[in-house]
């Protein structure tokens, strides 16, 4: 297993070559309704399953509460573990910015509803994007639902902000920003100019491209949450934009790194990065996280990152795992077995002949059955210590035991 892309070079133009049809662009959402759920039976919000969160009657957990009277529904004390809300998503432009919103839904709201399929297509230039038939698209299905009711007998909630890497698109790492909108964040993440897929493409492809503001992005996001109106209307007393972390991986992970000292973040999250996180008198944690295997980012960079952050920090180092194990860029097949790298030089996708020196997905990496669990654990205990106050005294009891973690430091 493996999972996303880095500003070297094509190594994401393959890994996300391989999406379907809307273009959010334009400002339409391409998250659609499928007859197909993500849930995986095993009392996941969303599996159907008579657990809580399927929307059939069971009742709400009970309410805890967080920073500054902030209100939350009881979590698992596990930071694995899903937490108790259904998601909702939903996609929005901000100042040109097509971002997509996840974020703890009213309970039982996602009752008889689809959950929601984003077509990657869109991400390809338009050129590009009728080359891959409907049936040789790989989907990309969401334990999410389609702009469910927020809910509003809780909040107000911590802001997540997570940036994608080069070649990539906002919905590259659905398994980390669904989880952690499960557990009581809002989590934005937006196409990035200059950056995504499409852009990056486009200087392949010699096609017209777009310049990038990493940093500008971040700001026309948080200051649009700070005053919600229009399509962010429904988030209007619900976000906390005191309380906020920014993540990303690869180039969006030195963004992470980078934008760390921005009003309002106490936490950064850099992902397969070597960037050393800019310090801040509100900043209070910082993690990193690389993958041992990382053929892109070598992990000696993410451990010199480490090194020269502020603490409190932590690293996590992660066995046999390549570049893309924080993305689920690696699992995204058609209905052929196909993965998008393969569906995208069988198209004659532009650009995708050059991907394979990059497509770190080898079949020999860890298992995203192991690795998901790591990434989730860690980034969900330093989120919720800081941003919800939680009360657990050590989140990360018994961390450094689980199969594959290879490193674990803290300076605190």
């Amino acid at each position: 297993m493996a999972r996303l892309p880095h500003l070297v070079v094509v190594l994401p133009l393959l890994a996300p070559l391989g999406g379907c049809t809307d273009s959010p662009a334009d400002g339409d959402s391409d998250a659609t309704a499928t007859s197909e759920t993500s849930g995986d039976g095993d009392g996941d919000p969303g599996d159907g399953d008579g657990d809580p969160g399927d929307g059939d009657g069971d009742p709400a957990p009970e309410q805890v509460e967080g920073c500054d009277g902030a209100s939350f529904y009881e979590v698992p004390e596990d930071p694995a573990a899903r937490g108790p809300w259904a998601v909702g998503a939903k996609t929005v432009v901000i100042d040109g910015l097509t971002t997509e919103i996840w974020y703890p839904a009213k309970w039982g709201s996602e009752a008889g509803v689809d959950p929601v399929t984003y077509d990657i297509r869109y991400a390809l230039p338009e050129s590009e994007q009728g080359k891959i038939p409907d049936e040789k698209s790989p989907l990309q299905l969401c334990d999410c639902y389609p702009e469910l009711p927020i809910d509003a007998d809780n909040g107000p909630f911590p802001v997540i902000v997570f940036v994608h890497g080069t070649a990539s698109w906002r919905s590259q790492s659905l398994t980390q920003t669904t989880h952690w909108a499960s557990r009581g964040f809002v989590v934005v993440s937006s196409d990035h100019p200059g950056l995504w897929l499409r852009d990056t493409l486009a200087v392949v492809c010699q096609q017209p491209g777009a310049p990038q503001d990493l940093s500008g992005d971040t700001d026309a996001v948080l200051d649009a949450l700070a005053n919600p109106s229009g399509e962010l209307a429904f988030l209007s007393g619900l976000v906390d934009l005191s309380r906020v972390g920014i993540s990303g991986h690869s180039a969006g992970g030195n963004a992470a790194a980078n934008q760390a000292d921005k009003p309002g973040i106490r936490v950064s999250i850099p992902m397969a990065s070597g960037q050393a996180v800019q310090g801040s008198p509100e900043l209070e944690s910082s993690l990193l996280l690389g993958g041992l295997a990382d053929g892109v980012v070598s992990y000696s960079n993410t451990q010199s990152g480490y090194e020269g952050s502020p603490a409190p920090k932590r690293l996590v180092g992660i066995e046999n795992a390549g570049h893309l194990v924080f993305s689920d860029i690696c699992e995204l097949t058609n209905a052929d077995g196909q993965d998008i790298l393969e569906v995208a030089v069988e198209a004659g996708v532009c650009g995708a002949e050059l991907a394979g020196f990059l497509f770190d997905c080898d079949p020999s990496f860890i298992e995203a059955s192991i690795s998901v669990p790591i990434v989730n654990h860690a980034t969900t205990a330093v989120l919720e210590q800081v941003l919800k106050c939680g009360e657990t005294p050590d989140p990360f009891a018994g961390f450094a035991d689980r199969p594959g973690v290879a490193e674990y430091q803290q300076q605190l």
